[in-house]
């Protein structure tokens, strides 16, 4: 198959799995049809599909991710022995892992082709992805504490891992609570990088965003615990802050100098 014929395959396949769906036509145009597909792959619940599916799924996947191109290490800025800053999309970057953003449930952003991380990430690793979370969360059998991290498989992304990781949510006044458990969601996955040999992981800004956690302060506290992690372990991981506003941009590159 081309790339236009996996698309439109993936929909239609996508479409007759739900009988409220069957009716509809896929368009003829090839952004609403990327927007189609992300938006069925969005609000599609965890469940199995054939292996059919997941080799024509793969294969588009991996289409998309060359013709947006991998990012590597070589291609970021070192500001510090050990620290980068990339700003762009994380789910180019070809490193150990990436850290996910989630929410509680762990099994991604339900909301159709919303702007989030979690959205993003599980839209390109493929349903893979949201299927094994829900496993996992099954098995664990209640929701992800905040500041805690898990590791899965990047499946189609081009990251050995995705990190998962539950920021607090800052409802009124920036509390000790907030930035404690900040703190923890990036040690917490600095932990679990290293446990699985990873050497290289990429920090989204967590909490920030919908979670209302104020820009500069979740910086500073990323930062901070980074270099702490590294000088108590003596760590020789190589940390990525990925940004993707100018503002956040701004704030890393003021605190590493």
């Amino acid at each position: 198959m081309k790339q236009d014929e996996r698309r439109k395959w993936l929909i239609r396949k996508l479409l007759d799995e739900n009988m409220h769906y069957r009716e509809y036509e896929v368009p003829d145009d090839t952004q609403e049809q990327k927007k189609m597909l992300r938006s069925l792959m969005n609000v599609r619940m965890p469940k199995d599909i054939d292996e059919e599916f997941l080799a024509v799924q793969d294969a588009y996947l991996q289409q998309v991710q060359e013709e947006k191109g991998v990012v590597t290490l070589e291609d970021m800025e070192e500001l510090q022995p050990g620290l980068y800053i990339w700003k762009g999309d994380i789910t180019r970057l070809q490193v150990g892992a990436i850290v996910n953003a989630a929410n509680s449930g762990m099994t991604g952003c339900y909301q159709p082709c919303h702007s989030c991380i979690d959205n993003c990430i599980h839209t390109y690793a493929g349903i893979q992805l949201r299927n094994y979370c829900d496993n996992m969360m099954r098995q664990q059998g209640y929701e992800e504490p905040t500041g805690q991290a898990k590791i899965t498989p990047a499946f189609n992304l081009p990251c050995d891992y995705v990190i998962h990781t539950v920021g607090p949510i800052v409802q009124g006044w920036l509390t000790g609570k907030h930035e404690r458990l900040l703190s923890s969601c990036y040690e917490s996955c600095l932990r679990t990088a290293e446990e699985h040999g990873v050497k290289s992981i990429a920090f989204c800004c967590i909490s920030t965003g919908v979670f209302m956690f104020p820009n500069e302060k979740a910086a500073q506290i990323a930062v901070q615990t980074v270099r702490e992690f590294k000088e108590k372990t003596n760590s020789g991981i190589q940390v990525i802050f990925n940004v993707f506003k100018e503002e956040d941009e701004r704030i890393y590159r003021r605190l590493l100098g």
